[in-house]
């Protein structure tokens, strides 16, 4: 329980992944962190990919970084909508500006992109996006997992045990398990 105390945002829209929201989730919740699910209207239900639901917690506009330990950028299609929301982006650029942890997954890069934090940031994605990340000033790599300071990324969902141990570290401010 080497979380408990830590807050968490995960971002929801529709089309999110639905194990790269929900692994990471449980993941710091059998840790000890409260997570709290984030999407643009409070208590709207937003249906993954394959028709798991999230119901948000509380809507983006509502929410300060100040108040939060890191934040989970789940893949699929949601962040291409995500990435549109300039609470969303200022959020990011929040936590990334307090070197809070930031886990981002699969297509979760564009939502950080969009923030404009990743110029000389060593990440990785899915390889679909590999351009897209480099020409927003990353450098790519493809790896399971790469952490790179406070921002955490995957490529996809077979790098999920990873990934969710690396975010769970960063979270507790160590490399240990």
């Amino acid at each position: 329980m080497r979380l408990t105390g830590k807050r968490v945002i995960a971002l929801v829209d529709d089309e999110f992944e639905d194990l790269e929201l929900w692994y990471p989730v449980y993941r710091v919740r059998e840790e000890g962190a409260e997570v709290v699910l984030a999407g643009s209207t409070a208590g709207a239900t937003y249906t993954g990919k394959y028709g798991v639901p999230a119901v948000a917690d509380r809507s983006w506009d509502e929410l300060d970084a100040a108040d939060y330990d890191g934040i989970l950028v789940p893949g699929g299609w949601a962040p291409d909508k995500i990435r549109r929301y300039p609470a969303v982006l200022k959020l990011i650029r929040d936590f990334h500006e307090a070197c809070k942890p930031i886990g981002q997954i699969c297509h979760a890069g564009w939502v950080l992109i969009s923030a404009k934090i990743l110029k000389g940031v060593t990440v990785t994605s899915t390889p679909g996006i590999r351009d897209d990340m480099e020409n927003a000033g990353a450098v790519w790599k493809d790896e399971p997992v790469v952490a790179d300071g406070h921002i955490i990324s995957a490529r996809r969902p077979p790098d999920l045990p990873p990934y969710g141990k690396a975010f769970c570290d960063a979270l507790a401010g160590s490399g240990e398990s």
